[in-house]
């Protein structure tokens, strides 16, 4: 058994708790014992619930990036990147809806996977070929944060079994994600060209003013 079986067999298990007991509920030396490991040697690879988060989102991340379409539209890939990370998620529905209402009072598991999701956005935007690096990159890590926040709250109301609503919800939030990036770039290309003119323009007041 390798790390990525001994880390799916501790998570299937962590949530498994989770679902029956909640958030605080959780005892992740009851989570080994229960997926066939000693818990000592569980706490090597989790040594606490921060650990666990972490596992957790490392795992979806590869869910959503192995198998993922590498051709066609940016916004087809990232359809289809962001509903293979719900994919995950729903294999673990019961666990991560009381996980999430268990993080309304726990503010610092909470922060830790804000910190973390910041990671995760922008491994899927560079898996799709968008760039993240730069002022631009930050505001599209921080634009496909919060559509994923919206595909998810979606999705935490979605009991359909081919998760439509989801689907739809994430369809809507990629156009508004569409439409703020052309905005970017629009706003990206006045810069590069005041920029220019005022590289270009004669140094004297009368010309400056007129680019101003």
């Amino acid at each position: 058994m390798d790390a990525h079986d001994i880390d799916t067999k501790l998570i299937d298990s962590a949530f498994a708790l989770i679902a029956e007991r909640g958030w605080f509920g959780l005892s992740l030396g009851e989570a080994a014992r229960n997926a066939g490991f000693e818990p000592a040697d569980a706490r090597a690879r989790m040594p606490d619930r921060g650990a666990m988060l972490a596992c957790f989102g490392r795992l979806a991340d590869q869910a959503a990036l192995e198998g993922a379409l590498t051709e066609g539209p940016v916004r087809d890939r990232l359809f289809d990147i962001v509903m293979r990370r719900i994919d995950f998620l729903q294999a673990h529905r019961a666990g991560m809806l009381a996980l999430m209402r268990g993080l309304q009072n726990d503010p610092a598991s909470a922060v830790h996977l804000t910190l973390a999701l910041r990671g995760s956005m922008r491994r899927m935007l560079d898996a799709v070929g968008v760039q993240t690096s730069g002022l631009s990159g930050h505001l599209r890590v921080q634009g496909m944060a919060l559509l994923w926040l919206a595909t998810v709250r979606a999705w935490t109301d979605d009991h359909s079994e081919d998760l439509s609503h989801t689907m739809a919800a994430l369809d809507t939030a990629l156009t508004r994600a569409g439409q703020a990036e052309n905005t970017l770039s629009d706003l990206l290309c006045h810069r590069r060209t005041r920029a220019a003119a005022m590289e270009n323009a004669p140094d004297d007041t009368e010309a400056a003013g007129t680019v101003i």
